[in-house]
């Protein structure tokens, strides 16, 4: 089973950049307090010095933007969160015993991966960097402690039977097998012999002595589709071993039987179905073993995400009281039933999403926190509802708490099912879901003048051969390939998949009158357009869909339930949502609009300015 990259994201999200972060250590000397500044925060008593957040700042390029406005505050935020973490982190590890000889491996990787193998490039390493050997090393130890600790924790997981089964339960379709077939086949390279070859099977030949004798694939084992090395006997395949189009033809032969000539990608192919293997659910002792694999990973994510969390929570967090030059706000912007969801989880998932980023290095920074952050908010709030109704439903969830909310939405759905005249009219309403999409094979011959661009098209359609004419009018030809819809420059698209214009015939190629478009640097440019092999789109015969269809048809059903629960559980549920207002209060005014006093919003906050620092002892995470 595939881990989601969402999943992984919020499970290690911290931990990930902790050790993104860890790179920071690498880069971090552990100097005294007299050259790393005055103390800015204090994590379980341990003091983060003003140099070091610097130098740990330095290294991602968000937190070296210089934000202002409200960005300020949620990039502030969303850094000291994870220094806070990886401290206590750290601090949590401090027992783990790492080896010297686990050091110096990481060492020499690190070493090996930067080319400074020999000496004198590693000490001239290790002085930029401000670094000694012995630091260096002490930094690698200390992430190597988090790493094994990581370990220790997803060790002790263990998995019950019960679990298991209705882990299996919730997940039976990803074990499911899909449809196979055993065949054979004779792939072809000229359409003459494909229709020879052909004839002679209509009149009764041997289909696995042709194939010896004519396949280009495959004729030593008589064209046997997934044969074993050695065998001429087919094994059971998939579709995703044949061509697209060859496979719809194949596998629509479920009673066995030979497809026509089917002709894809430059070669012909014909294929013999000797038995068509229908998929479906796999009974669990088949699978048990993979499904006991995923179950424990997924649980020990699970495991992972809360230690994570709970080592976070525990950590006291104290700011100087003095002016600091950084502003971290951790509000409650959410309340679901008793739990509080606070800024800084919003800001770990919307800043985990790389979009984000990106539109902030784009100056559309302000655009992105009033995109994202509601929907973020949003987002987190179903997901604690529904991991509530999870833990509340007294069946066997695990795995994180976004891993418990998508299940128990497949556990409320498992009994919906569809109906044929629904499995027809989702086939009917979704149509580009059951369509070979239309192609064509495209070349395009640009000139930088229309008299030379006319002149070529005549001489073509006279009968001059492309690419000799093509370089002696000093034309440029691209090879576009064989197509689809939407993957020609538009004007282009337009001409050859939507428009009605007359190509005229020029040998294998149909060709198109002259158009002008702008060339790379905006001037114009003359372009002849050649076409052949062009095919329409064709929607699928609903028999030769009808299991995919019905999938797809009970996924939607399945879908439009859950999110009709969700919108029931919200109307029964308390539930507060301020992140408008959250967000309205941490942007500062337009200066022209600048009050007399400023107040900090609503939950805790670093000393910047005016405001004021939590009080001694105070956990900053809750």
């Amino acid at each position: 089973m595939k881990i989601s990259k969402r999943a992984i994201t919020i499970i290690f999200g911290i931990l990930a950049v902790a050790f993104a972060i860890g790179t920071v250590f690498l880069f971090t000397p552990q100097a005294g307090q007299q050259t790393e500044g005055r103390p800015i925060l204090y994590v379980n008593g341990q003091p983060i010095y003003e140099l070091e957040l610097m130098r740990k700042a330095q290294t991602n390029p968000l937190f070296t933007l210089n934000p202002t406005g409200v960005l300020r505050p949620l990039i502030d935020t969303y850094f000291l969160e994870q220094v806070i973490t990886l401290e206590a982190l750290k601090q949590d590890a401090a027992r783990i015993r790492v080896s010297s000889s686990e050091v110096k491996q990481q060492v020499d990787q690190l070493r090996q991966q930067l080319g400074v193998t020999d000496r004198e490039a590693y000490d001239r390493f290790l002085q930029s960097i401000g670094y000694t050997d012995s630091q260096l090393r002490d930094e690698i130890r200390t992430q190597l402690r988090i790493q094994k600790r990581i370990d220790e924790i997803r060790k002790k997981v263990k998995l019950t039977d019960e679990e298991t089964r209705f882990y299996y339960e919730l997940h039976k379709a990803e074990y499911a097998s899909e449809d196979r077939i055993k065949a054979r086949q004779i792939v072809l390279d000229d359409k003459a012999t494909a229709e020879d070859v052909y004839r002679q099977l209509l009149a009764g030949a041997d289909f696995a002595e042709l194939a010896r004798k004519y396949s280009k694939v495959g004729a030593d084992q008589g064209g046997a589709v997934g044969a074993e090395p050695g065998s001429s006997e087919p094994g059971p395949v998939t579709r995703l071993v044949f061509p697209t189009p060859v496979a719809d033809a194949a596998f629509q032969l479920r009673n066995g039987g030979i497809t026509q000539i089917i002709e894809t990608g430059g070669r012909y192919y014909i294929v013999k179905v000797e038995e068509f293997l229908p998929g479906g659910d796999r009974p669990y002792e088949e699978v048990a073993d993979q499904v006991k694999q995923d179950a424990l990973a997924v649980k020990q994510n699970g495991a992972v995400e809360n230690y994570i969390r709970e080592v976070r929570d525990r950590a006291v967090v104290k700011f100087t009281e003095e002016e600091i030059p950084y502003d971290y706000q951790n509000p409650e912007v959410a309340k679901v039933g008793e739990k509080s969801i606070p800024l800084a989880e919003v800001i770990q998932l919307v800043f985990s999403d790389q979009q984000v980023p990106d539109l902030i290095q784009q100056g559309l920074g302000e655009l992105a926190v009033s995109f994202f952050f509601p929907a973020a908010t949003e987002q987190l709030i179903v997901e604690e509802l529904l991991a509530q109704q999870a833990d509340a439903s007294g069946e066997p969830f695990i795995g994180t708490r976004a891993q418990k909310a998508q299940d128990v939405q497949l556990w409320k759905t498992k009994d919906v099912t569809v109906t044929e005249e629904e499995v027809r009219k989702y086939y009917e309403d979704n149509p580009a879901r059951f369509s070979i999409p239309a192609s064509a094979t495209v070349r395009t011959v640009t000139f930088t003048d229309k008299e030379t661009a006319d002149k070529f098209r005549e001489k073509l359609l006279a009968g001059d051969p492309l690419d000799e004419l093509a370089k002696g009018l000093g034309g440029k030809i691209d090879d576009l390939g064989t197509v689809n819809p939407g993957q020609l420059p538009p004007v282009i698209d337009q001409l050859v998949f939507a428009s009605e214009a007359d190509f005229a015939p020029a040998g294998e190629w149909s060709v198109s009158e002259v158009i002008e478009t702008p060339d790379a640097n905006g001037q114009k440019a003359y372009q002849v357009v050649l076409v052949k092999d062009k095919k329409p789109e064709v929607k699928k015969p609903f028999e030769q869909v009808k299991d995919e269809a019905k999938q797809l048809a009970l996924a939607a059903k399945r879908a439009e339930a859950a999110a009709a629960w969700i919108e029931e559980l919200k109307a029964q549920t308390p539930i507060e949502n301020k992140i408008a207002e959250v967000l309205a209060e941490l942007t500062p005014p337009a200066p022209d609009q600048q009050p007399a006093t400023e107040t900090a919003p609503e939950g805790e906050a670093a000393p910047t300015g005016q405001q004021a620092a939590p009080a001694e002892g105070e956990n900053a995470g809750q």
